[in-house]
Order: C-alpha cells, then sequence, then structure tokens
C-alpha cells in the first residue's frame, strides 16, 4: 500500500510500527506473566497459556499487516495443508536473518501451534523478555558445561531430567518448537570459516535436535523438515524488508515421521551419534539443492 514511499520513509514507518506492535503484546504478555506467579493453579495457568499464546497470535498477525502495509511480498508457501493447528510438532529450519521468526509465525500461525524455542536458563532473568518467555510456557534450559560434568559426573543426565519436567505441561496443550540446528544464521564468510560442503547452509548440529528428542520426542506428532528461502537475496534480509525491498518469500513444509532417540544410548555410543548425523546430514542435503533450485527457478522467472 505504502510502497511508492522511498525506502528510508518505510524503514522509520516499520521500525515505528514494530516498536508498537511488539511493546503492546509484549506488555500483555508481562501482566499474564504477572498473573500466572501469583495464582499458581493448574487450571488457571492452563487458561492463561491460552491466552498468552493468543497474544502471540496476534503479534504474528500484526506482524503481517505491517508486511502489507510497507512491502509487495509475494508469499510463496506449499505443505500446509498437511499440518494440524492442535497437533504437536518439532520444526528444524534453515536460519537465514533476524526476519525468519517474524515469517515463520506469521505464516504457520494459523496451521500448528504458535511456534516456542528452548531458551538459555539465563534469559528467564531478563527484565520483560525472561517473564513474557515463561508466561508462553518456553521451556528454559540449564546445560551443564563438560567442565562441570568431569568434577561431578553425578550431574550427567540431569539436563535431560531437568528439561523433561519442563516439558511436561506441554502434554496437555498443543505444542510446536522450533530448532535452527545449524545454530548461527547463515552468511556466506561462516560458510566458508566452516568449509561447509552446502551452497546455501552452515552444518547442522546434531546435539540439539537430539536433545530435544529424547526429552519429548513421544509427545510429537511429526517432525516439520522447514526451508526458507530469499531467492532475491540472502543478505541484510531484515534491513531489505523494513525498506520495501523483498518481494518474494519461499517456504516449504515436509512433514516426516519422528525420528526415535533413546537418550541412553544415543549420548554413550558413538555409533549412534554417528548415524543420526548422518541423517541430519542428508536432510541438509536434500535441502541444499532444494534452496538452489527456488534461486534458479526465479533467476530464469526474471
Amino acid at each position: 500500500m505504502l510502497t511508492f514511499l522511498p525506502g528510508p520513509v518505510l524503514y522509520i514507518i516499520s521500525l515505528t510500527l514494530l516498536i508498537i506492535n511488539t511493546s503492546l503484546w509484549g506488555s500483555l504478555l508481562t501482566i499474564g506473566g504477572i498473573i500466572k506467579l501469583l495464582l499458581p493453579f493448574i487450571a488457571v495457568r492452563r487458561v492463561l497459556t491460552k491466552v498468552m499464546n493468543r497474544f502471540m497470535w496476534a503479534w504474528a498477525t500484526c506482524n503481517g499487516g505491517i508486511l502489507y502495509l510497507i512491502s509487495n511480498i509475494e508469499w510463496d508457501v506449499s505443505g500446509l495443508e498437511k499440518l494440524d493447528p492442535n497437533g504437536w510438532y518439532l520444526l528444524i529450519s534453515n536460519h537465514v536473518s533476524g526476519f525468519d521468526i517474524a515469517a515463520q509465525t506469521y505464516l504457520l500461525r494459523n496451521h500448528i501451534p504458535m511456534l516456542k524455542f528452548f531458551l538459555k536458563k539465563e534469559l528467564l532473568y531478563v527484565p520483560i523478555l525472561g517473564l513474557g518467555c515463561w508466561a508462553l510456557d518456553m521451556p528454559f534450559m540449564n546445560r551443564t558445561s563438560p567442565a562441570k560434568l568431569k568434577k561431578n559426573p553425578k550431574l550427567k543426565g540431569k539436563d535431560l531430567q531437568t528439561t523433561r519436567k519442563a516439558c511436561e505441561r506441554f502434554k496437555h496443550t498443543p505444542t510446536s518448537i522450533i530448532n535452527y540446528v545449524e545454530g548461527s544464521r547463515f552468511t556466506e564468510e561462516k560458510r566458508q570459516r566452516q568449509n561447509s560442503p552446502y551452497r546455501h547452509l552452515l552444518r547442522p548440529k546434531a546435539s540439539g535436535i537430539a536433545f530435544t528428542l529424547s526429552a519429548m520426542g513421544e509427545q510429537f506428532t511429526n517432525l516439520l523438515n522447514i526451508t526458507l528461502v530469499y531467492p532475491e537475496t540472502s543478505e541484510r534480509v531484515l534491513g531489505n524488508v523494513m525498506h520495501g525491498k523483498i518481494n518474494k518469500v519461499v517456504i516449504r513444509v515436509d512433514v516426516l515421521p519422528v525420528p526415535h532417540v533413546d537418550a541412553n544410548t544415543y549420548f554413550n555410543d558413538p555409533e549412534t551419534r554417528v548415524e543420526f548425523q548422518r541423517w541430519l546430514n542428508k536432510l541438509w542435503l536434500d535441502k541444499d539443492q532444494l534452496i538452489e533450485d527456488i534461486i534458479q527457478q526465479h533467476q530464469q522467472q526474471k
């Protein structure tokens, strides 16, 4: 609607609206978190969790409205017809930019439960952010360092027990957890530094997804392998979106069965870990070819 305006003006408008949108719903989430702290009753917390998830849905929907206002993005999405808003999902995805979360929450908001993330326990104490994430029932992880495990072997397995306990509430509320298995946003410099065998991806890390599956794999309905592509550019995507310069976003959703990961076997048997990494590498090899095909097709259509 406002794409006729200069890029810097669109940037100011989008930044202002994003701040207002995030502040509004973030404040409501914080208030909800305070109420959950003061009324620690299971029935009340479950109702509040549903309300908090609707707040996050509203945030994602408003982000879509902002994008409609400042840009002319073509959303090329496939695979949504196989999803269930009342299912339990583990999502794995490539990670291109700071815009990824906004794009994925917006496009998936009506098809699966609102996305949640495993967060470091330290983030719990960040003002507003920590309480808001806690109100949304996002699980906070307390990962024990190898040095601590070496000093105190009795701590082995405690992280998994803590995570399982944190995820118990998901048995009653449909949940989607997303894991960016590359561990970092893609850049060409990182790709070269890693000596990555992929053209458009960093090396995937198996430990995080294996930890999640061993903690709550039996709760998931499916594994969603999501491929996210900005065929015009993979550099400064968020800034380009806010300047109205991104015209196409491609998302492919592949619904897969949930791999079984036994914690005792995976974390104690090197061969099992190697086999799981091979499985993940094969997914990433196929994803890399899919991204290449999407980019080539876009260039041919120009």
